[in-house]
């Protein structure tokens, strides 16, 4: 921003500026004047810097730039119809002389603050004073309830460990005024308590409990007609009836189903838990008020209870005993031990149950089949499906054109559409459409590929939203291990590579090599392919993209080799399903939760076995009740089947078996999880095709001979010819047993397991995402739902155990970015145990997913981390990840370089008490886009910003970031 442009005055000049209020510490409430902060500035530098001429001219020019920023922050999180705190203002005041580089000043500025604030606390009252009334939106004035407020913030703390009512009420007296509306009132107490969440993780229960609060207040006087509140004790005496009345209205609008209503409600309704409303912490639950709940005008009307009981509902509809199943689904859902994925949870029980996650085209190399694609992508866009476009056959640069006589423009044209049809199609609002591009490695366009994602060069042949991968034969990878020669063609003049792997594919590939070298291909390219090989991890580092997935291994291990190819994974890398003209792969997800099954002991391998065994049929149901918005879909989905079961909560397993994630015992650990997940859910399929049949195509498969996903993996051997695979082979169940029972009974589903990411659906469970290590013990999580503290708790407990946990390690804490490395006072087992994801070699997650991959019939959206990059390590890293098996990467992730700002603001965690959009949160990016660096928030948590250097582009999928949650 200019000098000229932040020197204007917006309380002067900006109508939206001066109707902006502000609660003074008295409870009174003004106008906005941003002339009083340019004033507390500058007294600020005069403080430090003195007043003679040349200072001042200085100083003014400063201060004018940095009221400007603290201005548009400001305006980006309130209007008229919401009112500011003094000290929300004062909190970006502090962030904006720190990020403008004015370190004194801020200091002298936070001194001062801390100053007034003890000089205050002596005179502040226990109880806001008795003047103070409500203001409801049809003008009616009523005297603040205190009582009802302290019984609230009493309820939310009952039965929580370290947790007071206290200083949550302390917190929202702060924040009254006269005059302040219901919605106000409401969020100024979740606000107070999350604002403690540092301090203690319960607090993120406490601040959950009273956004419940708010959303009673909201469900019940919707369905009523007029305002009515209730405690979460009333409520549990009257959540049937409220759920009757929820369902019957949710009908009237057509947001549901009718026939959910011919459910025995009775049955139903005797089965839901209120209690369970309690289990949320607060980024799930707001993830859900903000995106998952039934709403209508923009009033949310569905509690969670209400919510899993009708995606239960919606799941059961085509049961025999639907009663039963519902109840059966609830509570594995309720409880947190499995997770649907978000289509699901959106549309289950809806008008159109569009509740598949993942879909894969191919496009063929025609106009025709080109602008089909878009219009597919859109449809299944639509209702939260992720894409994944194979776009290999499309013929590259220069070839020529048969009907016009002329010559391609190449893939990267129409990849440009591709993105523009993913960001205009953003899911009704509740998430940004996403695809992935994948293109193979000989494609004669490959470099052209790499570049799509670059902030430089021609804007026509970029696409800055859209998801690319590489498609890697292990033929290229030979060539890289030899340092030998590559050669990239047109795919009209090959066009059988397309569908060729193996053995098949590298012969061929030779065969048409030797023909280019006669001269009888017009159109092709020779690379040093350790070049080209270093120009894919170089732009991987620099952009984010593409990612990169291996061909052979995602066919070789394939079930379903004799229906097709594999031409693709999907947009998080973890569904590999046959496509190709005419048929859509379509893939239907959830997660096990692993926090869930486990005990200091070890893995409740009974009550993981009941898990698994549900799972499987609520997914295999998907498939029937699901709406199909394209009928390729559809055929492909009857006809296979094919669904993901996952994980999440790895992570969190290993904190409480005390397992440190770089070690053998949690390698082990992902290889035995993982072989039962498997067992179970296989066994699982083979029981359902008992009952209802087996998949149409199942003749054939792997399955039918009695090759098992570990069985497979002598099949990516002989390909190799005992070269470039070094994996482990154990096992410890009794899989010849179940491999004769599929080959005899049969498979109900085609493929059935695979790890998404699981982003959202995490943190709906309080859970860290699928096989992820821990990315911070404390710091900021920035998604759609705003900016939430996260605070590792079973951190919080080990150092409690220790008497290690007090204002000075959070203070650390946030001083070392979540890291305990550099904090002393820490023992070495502790270290080891809570080490975050740039302490960990990306070696031992390249393990893990190793000897998980050996049990999955699909893949794993697996990142990997590295703190220090380099050419050499980037090499090696996915040199190893391919000798070790791997199908499929997803995002690399590396550190920023940069300095890192520290300060001590507070209040700036949440959607709005927050740092200005953008600037929030932890906005993890890849590697040389400028990367993160974190401010701590004092009372408010860290807030992580971008460090300097360019500006990371829009990214579609993130782990950390879920702006699309297709996969999860």
């Amino acid at each position: 921003m200019s000098v000229e442009t932040s020197q204007r005055s917006p309380s002067a000049s900006d109508p939206a500026a001066s109707a902006v209020r502000v609660i003074r510490r008295d409870g009174s409430v003004s106008s906005f004047d941003a002339n009083k902060i340019s004033v507390a500035m500058t007294k600020a530098f005069l403080a430090v810097e003195g007043g003679d001429a040349a200072a001042s001219s200085r100083i003014h020019h400063i201060v004018a730039e940095l009221t400007a920023q603290v201005e548009a922050a400001l305006f980006r999180h309130a209007g008229p119809e919401q009112a500011l705190h003094i000290e929300q203002i004062q909190d970006l005041v502090e962030l904006a002389l720190m990020r403008g580089g004015q370190h004194k000043v801020a200091r002298a500025y936070v001194l001062y603050r801390e100053e007034r604030t003890r000089a205050r606390e002596a005179g502040r009252p226990g109880r806001p004073r008795a003047e103070i009334s409500v203001a409801a939106a049809d003008g009616t004035v009523t005297p603040l309830d205190w009582d009802r407020v302290s019984q609230v913030v009493g309820e939310a703390v009952a039965g929580l460990a370290d947790v007071s009512a206290e200083p949550v009420l302390t917190e929202t007296w702060r924040n009254l005024y006269d005059g302040i509306s219901p919605d106000e009132l409401a969020l100024a107490q979740v606000m107070a308590a999350r604002t403690l969440v540092e301090q203690e993780p319960n607090y993120s229960y406490v601040s959950a409990r009273l956004l419940l609060d708010r959303l009673r207040g909201e469900a019940l006087s919707y369905l009523a007609g007029a305002p009515r509140l209730a405690s979460q004790h009333e409520m549990a005496a009257a959540y049937g009836g409220y759920f009757r009345d929820y369902l019957r209205r949710a009908i009237e609008l057509e947001l549901l189903s009718p026939e959910l209503a011919t459910f025995d409600l009775d049955a139903i309704t005797a089965a839901i838990r209120p209690e369970r409303d309690l289990d949320f912490g607060f980024l799930g639950l707001q993830t859900l008020y903000d995106r998952y709940f039934l709403h209508h005008d923009g009033t949310r009307f569905e509690l969670p209870q209400a919510f899993f009981m009708r995606v239960a509902m919606g799941l059961a509809i085509r049961e025999d005993d639907r009663e039963a199943r519902a109840v059966e689904f609830y509570e594995l859902l309720s409880s947190f031990h499995f997770m649907a994925s978000t289509p699901t949870l959106f549309n289950s029980g809806t008008t159109r149950p569009q509740l598949s996650s993942c879909f894969l085209t191919t496009v063929d190399d025609d106009l025709d089949s080109i602008f089909q694609s878009y219009k597919n992508n859109a449809l299944l866009a639509k209702y939260s499906g992720g894409l994944g476009n194979d776009w290999t056959p499309v013929r590259g640069l220069g070839a020529h054109i048969k009907g016009t006589n002329g010559t391609s423009q190449g893939v990267v044209p129409f990849l440009k559409i591709a993105n523009d049809t993913a960001v205009a199609v953003n899911q009704g609002g509740k998430r940004k459409g996403a695809a992935c591009a994948y293109l193979e490695t000989w494609h004669i366009d490959v470099e052209e590929f790499l570049d799509l994602r670059k902030n430089t060069g021609d804007d026509r042949r970029r696409t800055h939203d859209m998801n690319t991968a590489n498609w890697v034969p292990d033929e290229f990878m030979r060539r890289v291990e030899a340092d030998g020669s590559w050669t990239l063609f047109s795919p009209d003049e090959v066009p059988d590579l397309h569908d060729l792997y193996g053995t098949a594919f590298a012969e061929r590939y030779r065969e048409y090599e030797a023909a280019a070298g006669r001269g009888e291909i017009r159109v092709f390219r020779t690379v040093r392919a350790v070049e080209l090989w270093r120009r894919m991890l170089t732009m991987l580092f620099e952009t984010g993209h593409p990612w990169i997935t291996f061909k052979d291994p995602c066919n070789l291990r394939s079930p379903q080799q004799h229906a097709g190819v594999v031409h693709s994974s999907n947009l998080c890398t973890e569904i590999t399903l046959n496509t190709g003209s005419g048929e859509v792969a379509v893939c239907n997800l959830g997660s096990v939760n692993l926090d869930r099954h486990v005990t200091a002991d070890g893995l409740d391998a009974e009550r993981l076995e009941r898990t698994v065994r549900t799972a499987v049929r609520m997914l295999d149901n998907v498939i029937d009740i699901n709406f199909y918005t394209i009928p390729e879909a559809r055929r492909s989905n009857l006809r296979h089947r094919p669904i993901g079961l996952g994980l999440m909560g790895f992570q969190d397993a290993l904190f409480q078996l005390g397992l440190p994630l770089a070690s053998e015992g949690a390698v082990e650990f992902a290889d035995r999880s993982m072989e039962r997940i498997s067992y179970y859910a296989i066994s699982a399929s083979a029981d359902l095709a008992a009952e209802r049949g087996r998949y149409e195509s199942f003749e054939g498969s792997l399955w039918s001979r009695g090759i098992l996903p570990l069985d497979s993996l002598r099949l990516l051997a002989e390909a190799r010819q005992g070269d470039a695979l070094d994996v482990d082979t154990s096992a410890t169940l009794d899989w010849d047993a179940l491999r004769e029972r599929v080959r005899v009974t049969g498979m109900r589903n085609s493929n059935v397991l695979a790890i998404a990411p699981t982003a959202t659906i995490s943190n709906i469970s309080g859970v860290g995402q699928s096989i992820e290590p821990l990315f911070r013990n404390l710091f900021v999580k920035s998604n759609m739902s705003g900016d939430f503290t996260v605070v590792n708790p079973y951190l919080v407990a080990s150092l409690k155990e220790r008497g290690l946990w007090d204002e000075v390690m959070v203070a650390d804490l946030k001083y070392f970015d979540g890291s305990l490395g550099e904090i002393d006072r820490v023992p070495a087992d502790l270290k080891e145990l809570f080490a975050t994801a740039f302490e960990v070699d990306s070696r031992w997650l390249v393990d893990a997913a190793s000897r998980r991959q050996k049990w999955i019939d699909q893949a794993q959206s697996l990142n990997l981390y590295i703190d220090a990059p380099s050419g050499r390590r980037l090499d090696e890293l996915y040199r190893y990840a391919w000798r070790r098996g791997l199908k499929t990467t997803y995002y690399l992730r590396a550190q920023s370089a940069t300095h890192v700002e520290k300060s001590t603001l507070r209040g700036t965690d949440g959607k709005l008490n927050a740092v200005p959009a953008g600037t929030g949160g932890t906005s993890t990016v890849p590697a040389g886009t400028g990367g993160t660096s974190t401010v701590p928030a004092g009372t408010g948590g860290t807030s992580t910003v971008p460090a300097a250097g360019p500006s990371p582009e829009p990214e579609a999928c993130r782990i950390d970031d879920p702006d699309c949650e297709a996969c999860q």
